[in-house]
């Protein structure tokens, strides 16, 4: 048989069905790449060209949807001929994307022109950097997570486009702009396959039932020895990084490919955040120095040319976040991921723990905060009291839109009252609404900072900054 081809939305109809209390801690030093030697620098720009200039997926859309999407949106577009410049920011307004660091064919970061069957541009595609390009103060970054990323709207408006009608979407995809269910996407994936890779008929009933997510940096994975939010895979894996080609790719496909990945992983391992850009107090920094040697060490680990990071998994009643990515992977996925191609070299742990404090390393740049983003600064994160429950992303990630002070992106806090009629008025506009009692995405847990005074967790902000 040969392999099924499935677009990300055709997942979505297929999901019906898919649906220890001591810390893990394995100490990674300054210099270590996740536990194996520097990459080589011709592994390393290889990896760049790879991962920026080519594709390895087919089209999904033809070509002219980039121009035929505007027909779809609530307010006027300037004409895709006549003003391309003014269209091409419209459309990365309304998406949630960004440009392009590296040459895209005037496509914004998470699009490019795709292959067809026989090698040639044919049509529209979806790339890694829809998720995992970003954008701050006006710069684009591959490796930041996409915080603007509206990707329901931007996959049902391009088929749209084509003149298709989505699917109905048995899982959610996004609820509001920035998280995305990449999880349960690649059980859907793995759902279709045997454990040697054949494609089944129908889907294996997995019981997966993963939510929408935060993107985490790139930047941190050459810190750590194991990755992903609850810290069960090896970092150092690179197949796990293929799954989303299970929609087109054989077995024989993905193992010709994995020396490519391979090379994109050694320049995914090579990228470092961006450093804050406004002026940072000396003083309250050194002083917040302390406070975090005091309280946050343990977790976070240590930071310039001697730091260390301890790669703890903290139980989940420790941590107490939000609980359903952890019980959302499910025994039956894990042990069928670990039976297949995937898992020959680096398996799944069978145990779930809790979740992964991460590397701080650009941390000022990586708002919202926690792994659902349901915190949209670091002092609200170190001050639980503070949450809010329902609050509104910014309308794009320039430093206008930027606090300073708090950390994160400056927002309103919204009734329930609010929430309901902005739904109603505009689903554009809702998109940029987080709810955190909606399922998956709830703002608990990490209470660590409210034993902090005021002065403490300023100073404590302060030296943030600076990593």
């Amino acid at each position: 048989m040969k392999p099924i081809r499935l677009s990300i939305l055709t997942l979505a109809s297929l999901a019906i069905g898919l649906v220890v209390r001591g810390v893990v801690s394995r100490t990674v030093r300054a210099g270590e790449l996740a536990g194996v030697r520097k990459p080589d620098p011709t592994a390393i720009e290889r990896g760049r060209r790879a991962l920026t200039l080519e594709g390895f997926l087919k089209a999904d859309w033809s070509e002219s949807v980039y121009a035929k999407a505007a027909r779809f949106w609530d307010q006027p577009a300037p004409d895709p001929e006549r003003d391309p410049t003014g269209y091409a920011a419209r459309f990365r307004e309304r998406y949630g994307l960004h440009p392009a660091p590296f040459p895209n064919d005037g496509l914004p970061m998470g699009l490019r022109l795709g292959r067809g069957p026989d090698g040639g541009k044919k049509g529209l595609q979806i790339d890694c950097m829809v998720c995992h390009g970003g954008s701050i103060g006006g710069q684009s970054y591959v490796g930041l997570g996409n915080s603007q990323l509206d990707l329901k709207a931007l996959l049902f408006d391009l088929t749209h486009a084509m003149g298709r009608r989505p699917p109905f979407s048995t899982f959610v995809i996004n609820s509001a702009r920035g998280t995305n269910n990449a999880g349960q996407i690649a059980a859907a994936l793995l759902s279709l396959r045997n454990p040697d890779l054949s494609v089944r008929s129908f889907p294996l009933p997995l019981g997966a039932n993963l939510p929408e997510l935060d993107t985490p940096a790139w930047w941190h994975l050459k810190r750590k020895k194991t990755m992903y939010y609850d810290g069960r895979t090896d970092a150092r894996s690179v197949r796990t990084n293929m799954q989303f080609l299970l929609g087109e790719k054989s077995l024989d496909q993905l193992k010709a490919l994995e020396p490519a990945f391979r090379d994109v992983q050694a320049y995914i391992l090579s990228l470092e955040p961006p450093r804050y850009p406004f002026p940072i107090d000396a003083a309250r920094r050194d002083r917040g120095l302390a406070v975090f040697t005091k309280h946050c060490v343990r977790c976070h680990g240590t930071y310039g040319p001697q730091g260390e990071y301890p790669n703890q998994i903290i139980p989940l009643d420790v941590i107490g976040t939000d609980p359903a990515r952890l019980h959302g992977l499910s025994d039956r996925l894990v042990a069928h991921y670990n039976a297949t191609w995937f898992g020959e070299v680096s398996q799944v742990d069978s145990v779930p723990t809790g979740y992964q404090a991460p590397p701080l390393d650009g941390v000022w740049a990586t708002a919202p905060y926690l792994h659902n983003g349901s915190v949209p600064t670091l002092h609200a994160l170190l001050d639980s009291k503070t949450r809010p429950a329902r609050f509104t992303r910014p309308p794009s990630t320039s430093f206008e839109h930027y606090d300073a002070r708090q950390v994160g992106w400056k927002y309103t806090e919204l009734s329930p009252d609010q929430v309901a009629q902005s739904r109603k008025r505009s689903p554009f506009q809702a998109g940029f609404i987080v709810d955190t009692g909606r399922q998956g995405m709830a703002n608990s847990g990490h209470r660590f900072g409210d034993r902090l005074t005021e002065a403490e967790r300023l100073d404590l902000i302060e030296y943030l900054k600076s990593l």
